[in-house]
């Protein structure tokens, strides 16, 4: 495998970056040397662009033992269902040891993963072992005399003894077995209720498959001896795993596990046509709040009693507030993910206010202190609503006129609570004045988030606390991260 075949794969089938490729060029560069020293076969697996599947960059053989690969695997495709442990490892950044896995070829082999990741540790590649599992696992002699099916199959799902069920016949997946002349050789209780319900036969056994059910032909015309498909079949959808099970390469049969996934499909079809109308309602709840905020304008401008102005100006904002929450909903690439990004809403929610052209002098600082934090819209609205009136409230009473500032608003977290402080360094408040906002505040904390409000007494400016505790509602992820606008 060369490094030119690796860069190629990784540019046309993955979005890794250029440094990225560079790193994995460099461990391909030692799969020889590890391949040899422990006699295993290694090889690099990369996840592909929008699939679910990972590809096959590179790879090594070890010289010193009979090989288990008749040819090479890279630019094969891996499939979870086969291969279970470079998936776990690529989801949790953890090692995944001696699991058994399904090989290109339909080998069952013992197989070793680790992460591989790039300078920010976000696993971009795994690095895979594989051993022969018959080294570990000798086969029974009471194997010697059993039939085809039984043999072959026992050979595929791992060398178990057959004085206790085939696990197959336990599971309700259906597994079937061909020989090479495409005769039903074994076939689990699913697989014979399946088939009997698919052509109303009862005698398969030995029955060429491609009789019984035609709509495998493509399956067995595909010469890849590892795959898996998706078909719709009498409004059944089913995903077939196909092996090719093969000796001295020679086709000694096929293994076939059928899984219906009728039931699964549906579901998954209510739940996309449940997330288009909370979609749906989402986008009205934003409108509606757009035209009440219009209205509100139009009102303004129609002539009023300067002294009203205030009250319609601070009721804009917390409808624009309330807005800013749907806005980041419907902003998602994902419909399902209701999850507001509390940050990006506070950036959101205060830069609005301190872009006011009255006051162009005040910098905002937001500062996540290496948190991000996802909640539920309910509870986003809430927070954006706190947001609004703190941040309003220094902006009105810490900097009159002309006078500049910063305002700080900093999210802190522990294990139990999470903690929202707004500081300003402005002429400072003797004895907060009880008000709409502050009551709205008060309302929202105790009643909402089920926390507390106060203000800590600062030398300069004002420090205001909200405290609240983390539950289910509310995930927070630890990384670097500093927003300043």
């Amino acid at each position: 495998m060369s490094e030119t075949t690796l860069h190629q794969l990784c540019q046309i089938y993955t979005e890794l970056t250029f440094d990225e490729i560079k790193v994995l060029e460099d461990v391909a560069s030692t799969l020889q040397l590890y391949a040899d020293l422990n006699n295993a076969y290694m090889f690099i697996d990369c996840m592909m662009k929008d699939s679910d599947q990972a590809i096959v960059v590179a790879e090594a053989f070890p010289r010193t033992s009979e090989a288990i690969y008749e040819n090479s695997v890279v630019g094969k495709i891996v499939f979870e269902s086969f291969e279970p442990g470079v998936f776990y490892s690529y989801r949790t950044g953890k090692k995944s040891l001696t699991n058994q896995a399904v090989t290109q070829e339909g080998k069952t082999v013992e197989q070793s993963v680790i992460p591989i990741k790039n300078n920010k540790h976000q696993v971009i590649a795994v690095l895979i072992s594989e051993e022969e599992i018959y080294k570990h696992m000798p086969i029974s002699s009471s194997y010697k005399n059993v039939s085809f099916g039984q043999e072959e199959l026992k050979e595929v799902l791992g060398g178990h003894s057959r004085e206790v069920p085939l696990v197959s016949d336990l599971l309700m997946e259906i597994f079937l077995l061909t020989d090479k002349e495409d005769r039903l050789t074994y076939s689990n209780p699913a697989g014979v209720n399946f088939i009997s319900e698919m052509t109303q036969l009862d005698k398969i056994q030995n029955q060429n498959i491609l009789e019984l059910l035609p709509f495998l032909q493509s399956i067995y015309d595909f010469k890849e001896d590892v795959f898996v498909f998706d078909l719709t079949v009498d409004r059944k959808n089913l995903i077939v795993k196909k092996i090719r099970v093969k000796e001295k390469e020679q086709l000694k049969g096929t293994l076939l596990i059928i899984q219906d996934v009728t039931e699964l499909r549906t579901k998954e079809k209510e739940l996309m046509m449940k997330s288009v109308v909370i979609q749906e309602i989402h986008h009205r709840v934003k409108n509606n709040l757009q035209t009440v905020a219009s209205l509100l304008r139009l009102q303004m401008r129609k002539g009023f009693p300067e002294e009203s102005k205030v009250y319609f100006e601070d009721t804009l904002n917390r409808i624009y507030s309330i807005s800013s929450v749907y806005e980041l909903i419907l902003s998602n690439s994902n419909a399902d993910d209701e999850d507001v990004n509390i940050i990006e809403l506070t950036k959101k929610v205060s830069s609005t206010l301190v872009l006011n052209e009255y006051l162009k002098k005040v910098n905002l600082i937001i500062e996540s202190n290496g948190n991000k934090i996802l909640t539920t819209s309910r509870k986003a609205v809430s927070i954006a609503l706190i947001i609004n009136e703190l941040v309003q409230n220094s902006l009105k009473h810490a900097f009159p006129e002309d006078v500049e500032g910063d305002i700080i608003v900093s999210f802190y977290s522990n294990k139990d609570f999470l903690e929202l402080h707004i500081f300003d360094n402005g002429v400072g408040m003797q004895e907060p004045k009880s008000s709409l906002g502050l009551e709205i505040v008060h309302n929202l904390v105790l009643n909402d988030l089920n926390g507390e409000f106060r203000y800590v007494p600062v030398e300069q400016g004002t420090h205001a606390v909200v405290t609240f505790p983390i539950s289910s509602e509310v995930i927070i992820y630890h990384e670097k991260e500093n927003i300043n606008s």
